[in-house]
């Protein structure tokens, strides 16, 4: 079954970049034929924020009542978002060089979602900075509820802001207002659906993964905390055959 769905994935990704190939060229670009950049960077862009909110989420559930489960879910949430937030700052880099001739030019836009980056590098930071792994997932939970309500900010809110969509060169509210024909919004959305479904399924296949490896970890420190591997055994011999015994 679960071959059959892999199978039926890459089928449908197969299927969605040959769909974004066969769209017409964007003529209001630079490049009209590197339009096609924008089913990864706004795809990448919202699948970052909703694995943001999952890590904010997760983390309020570790912190309420600590569990592996949940601990697993936030770090496997900000490993994933941290890819997807790379992602989008690599496209839109490029985007930005296609499009103004430069890789960055301190657009707003940039500096803002540079921020978020640095939140995403800020919970991996913590991840690796603590040892003990009680204290690492508190503290990482800590960060990550933190980080939401600035991070919402700098994603859905500042953006949007009239004194900065006046100095930015980025497009605003695009999708929001429907100023994309219907090709481009058919490959867009299909993108989307399609690169989302990915990543639940990384991420489920990230958490199982972790959630085994946490067993093993505690099942060894149980054996070594019991001493088995170094407690000294007596031996004695035993007896095979009838002649041998006493």
């Amino acid at each position: 079954m679960k071959s059959a769905w892999f199978a039926v994935l890459g089928i449908a990704m197969g299927l969605m970049l040959i769909g974004t190939m066969l769209v017409p060229d964007a003529q209001l670009f630079r490049d009209p034929t590197m339009a096609r950049i924008m089913f990864t960077h706004v795809p990448c862009a919202m699948i970052c924020s909703g694995f943001l909110i999952a890590s904010a989420w997760h983390g309020f559930k570790v912190l309420k009542n600590y569990n592996d489960t949940s601990a697993t879910k936030l770090h496997s949430a900000v490993e994933l978002g941290s890819l997807f937030a790379a992602l989008t700052m690599v496209t839109g880099i490029l985007f930005s060089k296609i499009m103004w001739g430069e890789y960055w030019h301190g657009d707003p836009r940039q500096v803002s979602f540079l921020i978020v980056l640095f939140i995403y590098g800020g919970l991996l930071a913590l991840r690796a900075a603590f040892p003990d792994p009680i204290r690492r997932d508190r503290n990482t939970a800590s960060y990550a509820l933190a980080a939401i309500l600035p991070s919402i900010f700098l994603t859905f809110v500042y953006p949007r802001l009239k004194a900065v969509q006046q100095q930015s060169f980025h497009p605003s509210n695009t999708i929001v207002e429907g100023q994309m024909d219907i090709y481009y919004s058919v490959g867009l959305y299909g993108s989307l659906i399609l690169l989302a479904i990915i990543a639940i399924v990384v991420f489920k296949l990230r958490v199982r993964t972790e959630l085994l490896a946490r067993k093993l970890e505690n099942h060894g420190n149980l054996e070594t905390h019991r001493g088995d591997s170094a407690s000294p055994r007596m031996v004695r011999p035993v007896a095979v055959s009838p002649e041998h015994r006493d």
